[in-house]
Parts: C-alpha cells; structure tokens; sequence
C-alpha cells in the first residue's frame, strides 16, 4: 500500500463552487471543535463517510463517536465527508473536480481508507454516487491495489449482499473498539509492506466481525449455505462486535458545533444499549444485545463535558428503549440538579407507558413539554401481542390521562400498518384509538388535545422473526390510507392529523433490506439512471428502481413481498444476528396467535 499525497482542493471549492451553491455553509468545515490534523504527517488517513447532506450526518451519533476516536490515536487522522446535494455535485462533475473532505478538502480518493456509515437501505444509491464522486470505480473488483480501501458499516452490514459488490469489506457491530482494532492492523500491513489485498485477508482471518465478500462466492443449491469461500480456510459465520464494558466506551467529549443547522443539536448522551424488549419487527432489539447500561456518573460527567464545550441547551437520553434503563429516576434527579440552573432542558424519547405515569412529577420540572410521544404500533391489544409489544388500553389511557392533567397539550403517535393477521377493524382502530386519546383531556381543559399520528408501512426486516414473511402490496397499504382518513372524516376530528410514510420507499426499503446479490447489478442500474437521494421525496424516482429490477429479470413488488421457507439458506442469516432457533421460536409465537 502506497502513500499517496492527497490532493487539497480548497482553493478551488471557495472559488469555484461555494459561491455557486444553495447552502455553502455544508461544505466549508471549519466549526467548533472541529479536529484538523496535518494530512501529510499522519501514517494513515481516514476518510469517514456518512451518505447523506451535511444536516443528516452531523445530527448522527455514531459519527461523531468514530471521529473522535480516530482522531485520539497517533498517526492516524479523521476527516468527515458528507454527499453533497444535487447543486453541488453538477458543479463538481462540471468542474472536474473530487468529492472533498470537511477539514481540509483533501481528495477523497486520496485517502488509505474511506469508511461509510450506511443506516437505510435507501442510501445504497447515494454509496454508490460518492464512490464515483471520488474518482473511483464503484466496484471492488476494479478497483487497484493502490486505492482506497472501501469499507461499510452501519446497519447495512447485517444485510450487506445487495451491495456487496462496490465494498472492499463490511465490518459488522459496534465501532469503539472494532474501529482501533481494524487501523492498528492496517497500519501494520502497511508498515510491513503489505497491500490491500494483504490487509483484506489478514482483517477476515482475525476478526469474526469483518466480512470480505470478494472471498466469497454463492454456496451450491441445497448445500444449507448461501455463501462458499473461495480462501480456504475462511468463516461462513460472521458475528457482531460488541463492546463489553460499555460504561467505559468513548463517549464524544467534544461534539462539533454545526454552521448549518442540523437536524438535532443537542447534548446526546446514550444511556443504555441493546434493549429488553422483543418486538418482532424491530431488527435492533435482536441485533443489537445484550443490554448494558452507563452509570448515572459516567452520564451526567458526558452531559457537562459536551456542555462545556458546546453551549446546547437540551440534553437527550438515547436507548432503544430509554423506559428500562435500571437507574432514571436517579439520573433525571442528578441531571435536573447540575443542569436546570443552567436553563438546560431535558429530552427523554418515547417511554412505555407505566414508567411515564411513575416519571411525570419529576418530568414537569425537567423535561421539555411540547408533547407526548407514545409508539403505539398496534391499535388493538391482539395486534400488540401479536408484535410482541404488550401494552394495555388501560394504562395507555392513564399515562395520557396523567399527562394532560400535568400541563401536556399534544401528543404524538407512532402506529404501523402491515401486521400478520391485520383487519381492516384494526386499522379503523387506529383513528378511533387517536380520537379516544385526544378526548382524554375534555376531562382537564374542556377540549381535546391535539393529537399527531404517524402511521407508517411493516417492512420485514432481516434477523427479525417478520424476515420470513412478505410484505403486504402496495394496495394494501394505500386501502389503508383510505380507512384512516374516511374514519377521521366520519369522526369530524380536525384536532387528529396523519402523517403517511411514502408507500414506494418502504416497498423498496423491503425489497432491498432482505434480498441477495442478485441485487447489485439492480443497485448500480438505478445509480447509473439517475437514483441518488432516495430518502428524499423531491428525488425519489421509483421508476428508475422499477426499470433497474427489470433489467435484472426481476420485479420491485414481487421481491418487496417475497417469502422464505424456515428451512432454506437467506441471503442474510450469515450476517450477525440472534441464532435462527431463536427467532423461529418467535416467528412460531406470533403465528400461534390468531
């Protein structure tokens, strides 16, 4: 592996594009706490990537995590890079000039390893448009020994086979100490006069969290395998990394402060990992185990720091399910000590319904009262079970109840649409659910409450018990638009809105999220006919997907509600994950309840 100079740019963005794009304050780096290091001093550059606009990948956590850690060790420097937005990239492509890095606008393609943090489906294209942007081939296989090593991370890792074809490697987990791990060995390699295809090898041989799929191939039909090696000697199995003692994983000290404002700016502190709960649609409460938690010391000392050094007046708790960290009482009692002097407010996200009632005294004083949030999912009881989400009517009402009577005017609602043994009375039930709530506080103010529903699509996500089963069609779900909004209209309810996801992304999203291989060429075929931005609806265009799956011989719809029998080989179960055993027993469970 060679050490190339990186090509700096800067010049030519201020010149030639800053004064000639929308926002130029996503590109000119420079923000508080910003980490610049000298690029030519630096044994290995590290190009962390996140494929999404500068607002999206400031307001993500795990970036600012690696950031920092990267930028801890010696020798090793890190720089963000963001996708840049349509005006931008037609000036670039115009000009000829690379996709660039925030602090010093280094060439991307320049450096030893660029790492991207995918976490949707949909951001497949935008990998894709980055890579290109950087002057590199998008697939691995053409690419020299002499550039960049392309590695994915994220939640696409657990399903990495759709794109399988245009990353070096996956690495699959926890990044703290996976990502030490993944340089020091570089820099080893390096050190010795190895290449790539040195480090590839020596990565997969070593950690059971690295999947290198130019080593693999596809398994023989009925051989219970989806992939062969082509290495002897190679896993079959990869497992995720996982941080042990979380109570002393790096923690950001401090977050940069954004120039363009991001779509969260606030003190982030993630209190807990993993989460107790079983719902069976949610791919991160069976991917993301065991539980651990931070102390309450070790939390509120993150929240000062980031403080200090940011001046945000808001702090947020982050868990997959904050309501079961063993110690809130405790630490909203000791962050509402050190911060409410401060004017500093607290953000807990959505809690289960029971610890709502037991927190609320001490959320009044603390926490911030635009609303309540509450993801509900199901509106009947039978429907929660089912999901594996055991909530009562009863204490649903009485956390809302307490709510309102404590000061709340809104409240928010997460619902799902698609379930296993769904009616159309359950889906008429979500309104009139919504209607009951919002009537709840007649009883304190002599009006309803404003009540905001969000209503989005089941999309069958791998590693779940739901992986098996096929998505409902997109009739299905605009049918259920239609029960929804009929049901409010018949109800007179102006104080409920809707909020619909798009159809035609969570079809996609399911089509993607469990396929295999097959899929790559699908991926570079929409790319190439224009897809990027595909989480945004001004460019979303899923003609080009439609046009790509049939160019490969496939159907969108038809993949979106594809099937698998419990006993054949899927194109992700050798991806991290629970053991199958265990999400059959689930998958059995829920089918059992009918």
């Amino acid at each position: 592996m060679i050490h190339k100079e990186i090509r700096i740019v800067k010049e030519d963005i201020d010149r030639r594009v800053l004064p000639f794009v929308r926002q130029p304050g996503r590109y000119i780096g420079g923000e508080v706490n910003q980490v610049k290091k000298d690029l030519g001093g630096c044994e290995s550059r590290v190009a962390l990537c996140f494929p999404d606009v500068y607002e999206i990948g400031m307001s993500y956590g795990g970036m600012a995590i690696l950031y920092e850690i990267l930028n801890g060790i010696d020798g090793v420097c890190c720089e963000r890079v963001f996708a840049p937005w349509s005006d931008a990239e037609e000036i670039l492509r115009k000009e000829g000039l690379p996709l660039f890095s925030m602090e010093s606008c280094g060439n991307v393609g320049d450096f030893d390893i660029i790492g991207f943090s995918l976490t949707n489906e949909l951001c497949y294209a935008n990998l894709l448009n980055m890579i290109d942007l950087a002057g590199l081939e998008v697939r691995a296989e053409n690419r020299s020994d002499d550039d960049p090593v392309v590695i994915v991370g994220g939640q696409a890792a657990n399903c990495a086979e759709p794109i399988s074809a245009f990353a070096d490697m996956f690495v699959l987990g926890e990044g703290e100490e996976m990502v030490v791990e993944l340089v020091e060995l570089y820099r080893q390699i390096k050190k010795n006069g190895g290449g790539k295809r040195d480090f590839l090898l020596a990565a997969a041989q070593t950690f059971s969290y690295v999947y290198v799929p130019g080593f693999y191939e596809l398994a023989d039909a009925g051989s219970g395998e989806y992939l062969k090696p082509t290495v002897e000697g190679l896993r079959t199995r990869f497992e995720n990394a996982i941080v042990k003692d979380f109570d002393a994983a790096a923690l950001p000290e401090k977050p940069i402060v954004p120039f363009v404002e991001a779509v969260h700016e606030r003190i982030s502190v993630e209190i807990m990992r993993g989460c107790p709960g079983r719902c069976r649609f949610c791919q991160a409460s069976f991917c993301r185990r065991p539980v651990r938690v931070r102390t309450v010391e070790t939390i509120v000392e993150a929240a000062k720091k980031q403080y200090a050094a940011t001046g945000f007046d808001t702090i947020s708790l982050l868990s997959l399910s904050t309501a079961d960290y063993p110690y809130l009482d405790e630490l909203i009692d000791a962050l509402k000590a050190e911060f409410q002097p401060r004017n500093v407010g607290l953000s807990v996200p959505s809690l289960k319904v029971q610890k709502q009632l037991q927190l609320l005294p001490k959320m009044m004083t603390t926490v911030r009262k635009a609303g309540l949030t509450i993801a509900v999912e199901a509106a009947s009881e039978k429907l929660r079970q089912i999901i594996n989400k055991p909530i009562s009517d009863e204490d649903l009402c009485a956390a809302v109840s307490a709510a309102f009577e404590a000061g709340f005017q809104k409240v928010k609602l997460y619902f799902m649409v698609g379930f296993p043994e769904e009616t159309e009375e359950d889906i008429v039930g979500i309104v009139d659910l919504a209607h009951r709530i919002a009537s709840l506080r007649r009883e304190v103010e002599g009006k309803p409450a404003q009540v905001n529903a969000a209503v989005s699509w089941l999309v069958p996500k791998p590693h779940t018990p739901f992986g098996w089963l096929g998505q409902k069609d997109a009739g299905y779900f605009e049918r259920a638009k239609e029960l929804i909004l009929d049901r409010k209209y018949e109800l007179r309810a102006k104080f409920l809105r809707f909020k619909f996801h798009e159809v035609e992304h969570s079809v996609l999203e399911s089509a993607m999220g469990r396929g295999g291989r097959e899929l790559c060429d699908v991926v570079e075929a929409a790319w190439r006919a224009g897809a990027k931005f595909d989480l945004w609806r001004e460019h979303f265009d899923v003609t080009l997907w439609e046009q790509a799956f049939a160019g490969a011989g496939l159907d969108l719809a038809a993949k979106a509600q594809q099937t698998f029998a419990t006993d054949e080989a899927l194109p992700w179960a050798h991806l991290g994950g629970p053991a199958q055993d265990t999400l059959l027993k689930h998958y059995h469970q829920a089918t059992e309840l009918k």
